[in-house]
């Protein structure tokens, strides 16, 4: 599996991000192609070598005619409808800018409609955001990860004034991601990058069991007293490693007493519509008696804020308790297994025993089971001993 790692010890932007991506072997002129199919007025990406502090990196500039606009979120999306990108660089593209909107819709007190994006909606941040999205397809990476990322102190002026570090929006963005102090007066992470990062990593964290294939050097625009460079490790997942794996997740609970059934059902649905990791009700006794239900909803730190918000709508609670906690999960991969009936999609994982494990797709199992007039437990039975039957042929993970 191709995996990748996120040396952000000097933050990360839009520019630093595209630039270590074509630096570690994204073809530019590819990158360039998908922006000139966007229709944005004379843009063109420049490369050209720099050093930081000793170090080479390679610096690409997004050179553009001026313009005076302010875009909305439909706009932008649209320009990447319109665009010849791949439906994986498409997606990557437009839901970094969703949660950017999220974002500056949350500090600013408006809706993802109605904001205005101004710094990020101009020529330089669409070419930096989009141009990521197709590098990062370009090079085939599955898996990303992170490192913690650090901010910066002092102040920023943007198109609302002067606003301490981290940004705002940026603020936003990192919610629940871990952040690495480092005391530097200037700003390391920008929304752009905030985003960029948050919408690509699986997980934040030191570097992953990996063989390097190569290195991307990202630099920023400001001069620091340390390299300010934004460093990617592109390679293969190692195999033979330890099949548990280690991220962070946020949960969010909450007690209700004076919430119906229903209400409490249509919310769950809502909250893995949305994204949710797990969802759980469960009954508990409360105060006087009272019959109540806990619920308890795992998330992924960029989701926390978006699921937390549903809870406060759907359930009309007082109150969240908010807890960020490690979690250590199996490595999986996708499968599909032969049946007599047809194929069942299904997910395999690897015990610490080196063994595998089959769990077939309800969806999936589901729609044979109805279509075949059969009961669901003997789909997923077959389901599992035909992948049993194959298991040795089943690579490892």
């Amino acid at each position: 599996m191709s995996i990748a790692y996120l040396d952000c010890a000097s933050g990360v932007s839009g520019d630093m991000t595209l630039a270590a991506l074509v630096d570690a072997g994204a073809d530019l002129a590819a990158v360039q192609a998908g922006i000139d199919s966007l229709g944005l007025p004379s843009c063109r990406l420049v490369a050209s070598a720099v050093t930081k502090r000793g170090f080479r990196a390679t610096q690409i500039t997004v050179e553009h005619a001026p313009e005076h606009v302010h875009r909305h979120l439909h706009h932008i999306t649209e320009m990447i409808e319109r665009g010849a990108l791949t439906p994986r660089a498409s997606q990557l593209a437009t839901a970094v800018f969703t949660r950017l909107a999220e974002a500056e819709a949350k500090v600013h007190g408006t809706t993802i409609k109605e904001v205005h994006f101004h710094e990020v909606g101009a020529v330089d941040s669409i070419a930096d955001i989009v141009g990521s999205a197709i590098a990062y397809d370009l090079l085939g990476i599955e898996r990303l990860v992170a490192a913690p990322v650090p901010t910066g102190t002092g102040f920023v002026t943007i198109a609302h004034g002067r606003c301490s570090i981290p940004a705002p929006a940026t603020g936003e963005l990192l919610r629940g991601v871990p952040l690495s102090s480092f005391s530097v007066e200037g700003e390391l992470t920008t929304p752009t990058g905030a985003a960029l990062v948050t919408t690509l990593a699986e997980r934040f964290g030191p570097l992953p069991a990996m063989t390097i294939r190569s290195i991307g050097y990202g630099p920023g625009q400001s001069d620091f007293d340390h390299p300010n460079i934004l460093r990617l490790f592109v390679g293969e997942e190692v195999a033979g490693v330890s099949p548990i794996e280690h991220d962070t997740i946020v949960l969010l609970e909450t007690n209700l007493d004076d919430v119906d059934g229903e209400s409490i059902g249509y919310c769950v649905e809502r909250l893995w519509e949305a994204g949710a990791l797990d969802v759980c009700a469960s009954p508990i006794q409360m105060k006087k008696g009272r019959p109540g239900v806990l619920l308890a909803v795992q998330a992924k730190p960029a989701d926390a804020d978006r699921l937390e918000a549903i809870i406060f709508r759907d359930t009309m609670t007082l109150g969240v308790r908010r807890q960020a906690l490690t979690r250590h999960v199996l490595r999986r991969q996708p499968s599909e297994v032969s049946t007599e009936w047809g194929a069942i999609r299904g997910v395999v994982a690897r015990l610490p025993d080196g063994s595998v494990r089959f769990a077939p797709e309800y969806e999936s199992c589901r729609q044979i089971a109805a279509e075949q007039h059969l009961s669901l437990a003997r789909v997923r039975t077959a389901a599992v001993a035909a992948f049993d039957a194959a298991a040795a042929d089943v690579p490892s993970a």
